[in-house]
């Protein structure tokens, strides 16, 4: 039976749209538009896990020996580990699915962003929900029968997916609710991507010692549970998302002519299969990649550098770090523990903070902060490493971390800035490519450079200047893209027919759905539901900024 479409967007005649449909999540009148960033958050707080499954590498390590890891011989490869059922997996080949993580999530963004942006952030939040949590149920399958293989296509690979796809599903949504505070929007959901392993870390922690026997080290157990409070969580933030009919703006507000306000926010809307070409495009790739680079390469090292270059005066003892006994190691590795928690509490932080800044500042002068303070952040390093002042090395990493998140936070909105809002989300997915390319080039240049000057004799303590003033000539290569930045020349806009297209590709609704519940006055929504929303997943939040201050006073006992 052929179907006639009654609308752009709508479904065909005589059925309803199903319930995951975007014609089914267009908002109506009285609709209050600050439920929405808490749905994001739902789904960022869950996936951010994947920043924090390091928390399980120890007791996996000792899968097989429980006590003591049962270690396979020195010279089994790679692939044949991944099978291997009588030995423990080595952490350093665990480690790889960090790898995976963030090379499928700005893949799988990049392949699918254009889908997402038609199928509505409901089903997109929906399928990552499936990827992401079904990911873990194979992991635990994987840790119950010991086959690596398993654990790297179920976190690794579905798992990645679902990352990529639950990551941008809330970005061109709300940028759409808040085209007034753009950053401070998409600020608000990706700083629950910096805060989801805050929160997972420490939780994963008591579920293993809860789920420990003498025969089993907990993971498999903790896993599972994890998938199905994911899940729960996960789709019910995916199912309270709600799109803004097709011209919506929030009362009182009117945009301003390009000329009369800031001229790097265009007015106009770029189709997601034409940015390849574009040389802003492949500018604000560059720029994104190389403050990511220099994050990554510092967030791997930040815990040991602190360890090595103030060694036992971090508990009081007048040692060098090769000098301290086992009992002294473990006490500072408590307090670089600390430290390591009040980076990724600055990495949270600093991801909306810098992103409500860039609706000041403007968000191309926002990433010329970064490169500059940044640069010159780095470049003190050694100097107060030399200084001997753990106060100052402390503070410079922690404004550092709050650039490598501020960097993630804002770059949607300058993506929306200059390529317009219609396929944001799918430019954004594009554009996280370049993540998946920092988190190769960071973690080597840094890891290959410190073995390099550890070879060379130099003492544990200066082994990191040198790849300080590498990670400065990133910056610097960022500054110069981001600088180069001009606005997008209108030979790559949509036509008002190639638009109204995309529109009607895009379910996009002129008219309110039939179940929706508004357009964002605040009118029609209770308060107390906005309270609740916002309670689920802020008290989650606020418990583990708690988790993260009990291990900060270790740093500074």
């Amino acid at each position: 039976m052929s179907s006639v479409l009654v609308g752009p967007g709508a479904a065909p005649h005589g059925s309803a749209p199903g319930l995951l449909d975007k014609e089914r999540t267009v908002a109506g009148p009285g609709f209050n538009r600050w439920l929405v960033p808490p749905a994001a958050l739902a789904i960022h707080l869950c996936i951010g896990m994947a920043y924090g499954f390091s928390v399980f590498w120890l007791p996996l390590s000792k899968a097989i020996g429980i006590t003591a890891a049962k270690a396979c011989p020195k010279d089994m490869s790679l692939f044949a580990e991944l099978f291997v059922t009588d030995c423990d997996w080595r952490i350093s080949t665990m480690g790889w699915m960090f790898t995976l993580f963030f090379v499928l999530l700005g893949v799988s963004a990049s392949i699918w962003g254009g889908w997402l942006e038609r199928a509505g952030p409901r089903k997109g939040g929906v399928v990552s929900a499936v990827c992401w949590c079904g990911g873990l149920a194979i992991s635990a399958l994987g840790i119950y029968l010991h086959q690596m293989w398993l654990m790297w296509l179920g976190s690794g690979v579905i798992g990645g997916i679902g990352l990529g796809l639950g990551y941008i599903s809330p970005v061109s949504t709300l940028i759409k609710w808040f085209p007034d505070r753009r950053g401070m929007a998409t600020g608000m959901a990706i700083m629950g991507f910096g805060g989801g392993a805050m929160i997972g870390a420490p939780l994963a922690a008591e579920l293993m010692k809860h789920f420990a026997t003498p025969t089993s080290v907990g993971v498999m157990q903790t896993f599972l549970v994890l998938a199905a409070g994911y899940f729960v969580f996960m789709m019910g933030g995916a199912m309270s998302y709600r799109i803004p009919a097709s011209g919506w703006k929030p009362a009182g507000w009117t945009p301003k002519p390009a000329q009369a306000s800031n001229v790097m926010i265009t007015h106009g809307h770029v189709n997601v299969n034409k940015v390849w070409g574009i040389p802003q495009f492949w500018l604000v790739w560059m720029a994104l990649c190389m403050n990511v680079s220099a994050g990554i390469g510092v967030i791997g090292m930040a815990s040991p550098m602190l360890q090595e270059v103030f060694g036992g005066s971090l508990i009081g003892v007048p040692k060098r770090f090769g000098d301290l006994d086992t009992a002294q190691l473990a006490a500072i590795a408590g307090v670089a523990a600390g430290f390591a928690a009040l980076l990724s509490l600055f990495n949270i932080v600093g991801r909306f903070t810098w992103a409500s800044l860039s609706d000041w500042l403007g968000r191309k002068m926002t990433y010329v902060v970064f490169f500059v303070l940044g640069g010159l952040l780095y470049v003190s390093v050694p100097a107060i490493s030399a200084a001997g002042s753990t106060v100052l090395f402390v503070l410079a990493f922690c404004i550092i971390l709050s650039m490598y998140g501020g960097g993630f936070s804002t770059v949607p909105a300058y993506l929306a800035d200059l390529f317009g809002t219609q396929m944001v989300g799918a430019i954004h997915g594009r554009v996280l490519t370049a993540w998946a390319t920092a988190g190769i080039i960071g973690p080597v240049v840094v890891n290959y450079m410190r073995e390099y000057q550890i070879g060379l004799g130099l003492p544990r303590a200066q082994v990191y200047n040198q790849t300080m003033y590498i990670l400065v000539g990133m910056l610097v290569i960022g500054l110069i893209c981001n600088l180069l930045v001009r606005p997008v020349a209108g030979k790559w806009f949509m036509s008002e027919a190639e638009l109204a297209e995309e529109k009607r590709l895009a379910h996009d609704r002129a008219i309110v759905s039939d179940v929706g519940q508004g357009s964002g006055t605040g009118g029609a929504t209770p308060t107390i539901l906005v309270v609740l929303a916002w309670a689920a997943v802020g008290i989650p939040l606020a418990w583990g900024v708690y988790r993260t201050f009990l291990s900060v006073l270790k740093l500074f006992h």
